[in-house]
């Protein structure tokens, strides 16, 4: 049965009314046991009560109208109230709470305002509660901000007044029940069939690869698709913040960070998981996104005989990414020179892969670049594969094409003798006017 926001017609507030008397003698009959009650219990009486409430005031509802408020009840009562509509559309990606009563989504790439509101700040503040009890948070004004994970593994993340100054702020990223396949990818127009030969020759061929892309340009999902491409008879140790990735091999260790508790003891970073993964004779390392000190460590593994490993990064171009790298370095505490640094990311990372959303929404892998070492203090990159992107059609769509350089990747030999040859054809542009 879909749902849809409750209806409030010209007849006053009588369904939002029935909603909140239903939801009141509830409360007084399980006297706060709805947590131990069994749901299907609680539906059961939920639908009893909303019958004999229209029956008592003498409401005329149709069938249709009494489903929607059971619904709306159980939502609040078992589950995130308003938040189910949203969280239970399969073209949502993202929910961006800005206050009770203003709701974005994120459809296709586009950002537009929902219909679904909640009542009241005191109603979305019960919802941002039985979100973070979950996992032994709290929120409140000593401490406003939480990152949190519902049950379906969907990222959330709370800020509440006095740093919120209009309302709770809720950002949720909906978790895929599905992960992407290298197939999606290439009907969605993300990447091409030639693209994805090398990627996965590269990730066979243990290369070390950086996905390097902005907030929401779609890193972890070509993360995921990268995974995909280590041989099954490899053991994987996969490290994250919130564990996103869904990777189809048998072997693999999943480690999540975890935050401090309400005392402020007990958190554990992805540096510390870093370093302890590397006592559990991986061979892969795949870190969800380097974005402080543990840049250091993964650059210390992939020198150090874990070849192949790979990490998502915050940056714009494949040069910010190196960039940005040398900073999370710096951000570990080493006393290192510049120069050094460079010097080991030019010799740990193999390839960065530049993930970018375009202004129509679209998501595309924009870059493939090898970085060639360091030269003169300078690390050398060499661009393999772009997206030209050419305008925008009538219809706001970004026009463009993905195309090689022309140049032969430095990584070919080295690929060949790991079993991985690919023709030098490939690598070659399509004259303009064929293809």
């Amino acid at each position: 049965m879909g749902r849809g926001p409750l209806a409030k017609p010209g007849s006053g507030n009588m369904y939002a009314q029935l909603r909140s008397k239903v939801h009141n003698r509830l409360i007084e009959e399980l006297a706060g046991s709805t947590d131990s009650t069994p749901p299907d219990q609680v539906r059961q009486r939920i639908g009893e009560l909303v019958n004999e409430l229209v029956t008592e005031q003498n409401l005329t509802m149709t069938r249709q109208d009494k489903l929607r408020v059971i619904d709306t009840v159980i939502d609040d009562v078992l589950g995130l109230g308003p938040l189910e509509v949203l969280l239970g559309d399969p073209e949502i990606t993202e929910i961006m709470i800005n206050s009770s009563r203003q709701i974005y989504v994120e459809q296709h790439g586009k950002l537009s305002l929902s219909p679904v509101t909640f009542e009241s700040n005191e109603q979305l503040m019960q919802v941002i509660d039985r979100i973070v009890s979950t996992i032994g948070r709290r929120v409140d004004e000593s401490s406003p901000m939480v990152d949190a994970r519902l049950k379906d593994g969907s990222r959330v993340n709370v800020i509440i007044p006095p740093l919120a100054l209009r309302g709770p702020t809720v950002t949720i990223r909906k978790f895929a029940k599905e992960a992407f396949t290298v197939e999606d990818l290439v009907t969605f127009g993300s990447v091409t069939d030639d693209m994805v030969r090398y990627l996965r020759a590269c990730v066979r061929g243990r290369l070390n690869v950086v996905v390097s892309g902005g907030t929401g340009s779609g890193k972890t999902t070509t993360l995921n698709i990268l995974s995909g491409f280590i041989p099954e008879d490899e053991r994987i140790v996969t490290i994250e913040d919130a564990a996103e990735l869904q990777l189809r091999q048998d072997h693999v260790v999943t480690l999540e960070t975890r935050p401090a508790n309400i005392e402020g003891r007990g958190r554990v970073s992805i540096r510390e998981l870093v370093i302890n993964s590397l006592r559990m004779r991986p061979d892969r390392i795949v870190v969800g996104e380097c974005r402080g000190g543990e840049a250091l460590d993964m650059l210390q593994a992939m020198n150090t005989g874990h070849d192949g490993s790979l990490t998502t990064l915050h940056a714009n171009n494949p040069r910010e990414c190196v960039g940005r790298l040398e900073t999370l370095v710096l951000m570990a505490g080493a006393e290192l020179p510049s120069r050094a640094i460079r010097e080991q990311i030019g010799s740990a990372v193999n390839i960065i892969v530049q993930q970018s959303r375009l202004r129509d929404g679209s998501r595309k892998v924009v870059s493939i670049t090898e970085v060639l070492g360091c030269d003169g203090g300078d690390v050398q990159l060499r661009e393999i594969f772009t997206f030209r992107q050419e305008g925008i059609d009538e219809d706001g769509k970004v026009m463009g094409a993905f195309t090689p350089t022309g140049v032969t990747p430095h990584f070919l030999e080295h690929l060949a003798s790991e079993g991985e040859p690919l023709p030098l054809e490939m690598f070659q542009p399509v004259p303009v006017g064929e293809g």
